[in-house]
């Protein structure tokens, strides 16, 4: 009897030992997953890099706030950039959490006030809280194994005077080195100037890197960080699709959005010309946007429409980010008329008429296609620098009869407008565009 008590305590003893041992393994194993990864710029010769752990990590990365993260992995990119700690959907750890899971490293934005929005520094009190909100939000997250570098603030010198601002954001970069080693800090420009690049130079020499964002001028880009004297490295964290500023507007005043072909051609021309041609400075980008947004119209930056599907435009970064083409391609948009006319020949219609559009596709694997069509009135809540916008309403009950690519139907009151059109090719993919109008 004491023999086999003595062996049930013996047992108990080494049961007890087993599960400490477990429980330090795992703990071990949490500390190795959550090890920090060492992400630093090297210099050799004339060309940077940018080394994680040691190897070279060129970007190869989309903008992304609330969109589809393992469709970005499937599409080989390895990095998305966010504006914002807190997106009002996913905190900053889930955020780096879904990153991790899906093998793909992050640019954490950091929120910091601009001028135009009512900040002011000239105020030391709100510069000091700002820096000491921004330290909480550091220590929260700066040891995440799916970070890579830290994006302070967006488009800061959009719209403002006061160039202080620099000496915030020279302040907060110090602070974050000082609380983490392990990471670079940048800043993202709307634009380039002579006036941006010597205040950062002079004002920010904490950053190590800089970061631009352009759309239509982006083939310029080499050509102007040399003219400007930035000898460091750089990144582009926003291009894409044509500005709504920088495309023609009809005799009314409303920019004129380039068809999902005619953006994907873009892109490809863009990025060959504006990151790809610099390979001494230039450390990759971020194409903007993978997801949607409203900004113009629902369907101007996002490469994505709102119901999930891809444009064309997605096959393009496959292609850029691959080296080939997607196995199915979206289809081309060939031509969009209404009545015969294309957006750039301002369609003025009458009230209370009937009128035609077309629709005319390109499939490269001749898929079956289906299309859907909506009108909206031109949007009136314009913003800058990408604020929040609010999506004109479909307008209901206009559609008189469609056949396929065609269809029939009755003019709005009097007013600005738009005819949307969407070709889905039944894979995920859809190619879209739009005719501004007028009715009078």
């Amino acid at each position: 009897m004491k023999r086999s008590l003595f062996f049930l305590l013996v047992c108990i003893v080494a049961s007890c030992k087993q599960i400490v041992e477990n429980k330090g393994n795992q703990s071990m194993l949490q500390k190795i997953v959550e090890t920090p990864a060492r992400v630093e710029i090297s210099k050799k010769g004339e060309k940077y890099r940018l080394l994680v752990n040691s190897e070279e990590f060129y970007i190869k990365g989309a903008g992304l706030e609330y969109g589809n993260v393992p469709a970005l992995a499937e599409h080989n990119a390895n990095s998305f950039r966010t504006w914002r700690t807190e997106n009002g959907q996913k905190s900053a750890k889930e955020v780096l959490d879904e990153a991790h899971k899906n093998g793909i490293m992050v640019t954490m934005g950091i929120e910091v006030g601009r001028e135009r929005h009512g900040f002011d520094y000239d105020n030391e009190v709100m510069v000091q809280n700002q820096l000491e909100d921004i330290k909480n939000k550091v220590l929260a997250i700066k040891d995440h194994p799916a970070l890579l570098i830290w994006g302070i603030g967006n488009e800061l010198n959009l719209h403002y005077k006061n160039p202080k601002v620099w000496d915030a954001v020279n302040d907060i970069s110090k602070m974050i080195h000082s609380l983490d080693p392990n990471h670079p800090t940048t800043t993202s420009l709307a634009g380039l100037s002579q006036k941006e690049v010597d205040y950062i130079k002079e004002r920010c020499p904490d950053l190590d890197i800089l970061s631009v964002q352009m759309y239509g001028d982006l083939p310029n880009l080499p050509y102007l960080i040399k003219k400007f004297g930035w000898n460091g490295p750089y990144m582009v964290t926003e291009w894409g699709a044509t500005g709504h500023w920088e495309v023609p507007t009809t005799d009314w005043g409303a920019p004129i959005e380039e068809n999902s072909s005619l953006k994907a051609n873009n892109y490809l021309k863009r990025y060959q010309g504006g990151i790809a041609a610099d390979s001494l400075q230039c450390i990759g980008s971020y194409v903007f946007l993978w997801g949607n947004k409203q900004e113009r119209t629902p369907t101007w930056y996002g490469i994505f429409l709102e119901n999930g599907k891809e444009t064309e435009s997605v096959d393009v970064m496959h292609y850029l980010w691959n080296r080939k083409w997607p196995e199915n391609r979206t289809p081309s948009i060939e031509k969009f008329v209404i009545e015969g006319k294309t957006a750039y020949d301002n369609v003025t219609l009458e009230v209370k008429k009937q009128y035609s559009a077309l629709l005319n596709v390109m499939d490269h694997e001749k898929d079956s296609i289906t299309y859907s069509w909506e009108i909206m009135r031109e949007s009136t809540d314009l913003k800058d620098g990408g604020d929040h916008e609010i999506r004109p309403k479909v307008i209901e009950g206009l559609i008189v009869s469609q056949k396929e690519n065609k269809i029939i139907f009755n003019s709005p009151p009097k007013g600005a407008y738009r005819l949307f059109v969407y070709a889905s090719d039944g894979n995920n993919q859809a190619a879209t565009a739009n005719i501004p109008f007028l009715v009078e």
